[in-house]
């Protein structure tokens, strides 16, 4: 079996059909279909069952209600393929974007993930199509901070080799579970590819969890990012990821007014010139400056109440 492809289903009875006809419809057929019923109350492990009498390719596992975590790891502890890709089950794939994708690791059986390009939010006023351009990475640290790999750090529009993941999973019951795993991941990769072929549709869900964060869920996510600053070594480095992770660490004070985690860096006021960011993330960094995290985290909750 060449592909393994987990989808993670919880009560999505109005999007699932889609979902799995996009992956069915495909030109490619060389992949087992793993659906994974996260206990769901509607009408979805039903559908998932019709889905597996009609097509051996498709599997089904019912399991208690776990979460998301827990329901792509369940995929992973059965998948069989040399390589595995995630979809959520309220998404779809773009047409033919399984056979661009794998004629791609065919000619490149060294990537260890494959990135692709994906559709924001499609069906939304804010709908675009977001690509990270024709690259490769053998410096991990360079995907992570040039090629930006913080700001896109979902697990659904990849394919990984299988044996990534002989050592990792999806952390349960933590939310952001992406950009805990993917620093994982990229600990034991060697090449990384980015491309502008295939598309993944990512839908915009108005009752997501990422839609409506709180002081849980941005925590979880600060947690994974300061990780990997950590592993990283750039706790105090000024830069543009140091910038996205201030901004995450302001709204975690807000909501929460928790001792700010993130250090403040060794940085002069010359060098905040040269970042790329814009002007209210200068204005951050000035203050920073002079005043420190601490007191940034309060005024920024002052201004900015949750």
């Amino acid at each position: 079996m060449r592909l393994s492809i987990i989808i993670p289903v919880y009560r999505v009875e109005n999007t699932l059909a889609r979902c799995i006809d996009s992956v069915l419809g495909q030109s490619y057929t060389d992949y087992e279909l793993i659906l994974v019923d996260d206990g769901s109350t509607d009408s979805s492990g039903s559908i998932c069952d019709k889905y597996a009498e009609a097509d051996p390719r498709v599997r089904v596992i019912h399991r208690r209600n776990g979460g998301l975590s827990v329901a792509r790891n369940t995929g992973l502890d059965v998948a069989t393929g040399d390589y595995v890709t995630f979809i959520d089950s309220d998404d779809f794939l773009g047409d033919n974007t399984l056979a661009i994708l794998m004629s791609r690791l065919s000619a490149h059986p060294d990537y260890d993930i494959l990135e692709y390009p994906l559709c924001w939010h499609y069906g939304a006023p804010d709908q675009k199509v977001v690509k990270f351009g024709v690259h490769e990475y053998d410096d991990m640290s360079e995907y992570w901070l040039e090629g930006k790999a913080f700001t896109h750090t979902y697990a659904w529009n990849k394919i990984y080799v299988r044996r990534l993941f002989d050592e990792v999973r999806f952390p349960p019951q933590t939310l952001y579970e992406d950009a805990h795993t993917l620093p994982l991941l990229l600990q034991r990769a060697h090449l990384v590819a980015t491309t502008e072929e295939g598309l993944y549709y990512y839908t915009s869900n108005p009752d997501g969890i990422t839609m409506h964060p709180d002081g849980k869920g941005l925590d979880h996510l600060l947690d994974a990012h300061l990780r990997q600053m950590r592993h990283l070594g750039i706790e105090r480095q000024l830069s543009e990821y140091y910038c996205h992770v201030l901004n995450i660490q302001l709204d975690v004070y807000g909501y929460t007014r928790q001792a700010p985690l993130l250090p403040s860096p060794d940085f002069s006021s010359a060098s905040i010139g040269s970042l790329p960011v814009g002007r209210k993330t200068r204005w951050k960094l000035r203050l920073l400056k002079i005043i420190g995290i601490k007191h940034l985290c309060q005024l920024h909750r002052l201004l900015h109440r949750p």
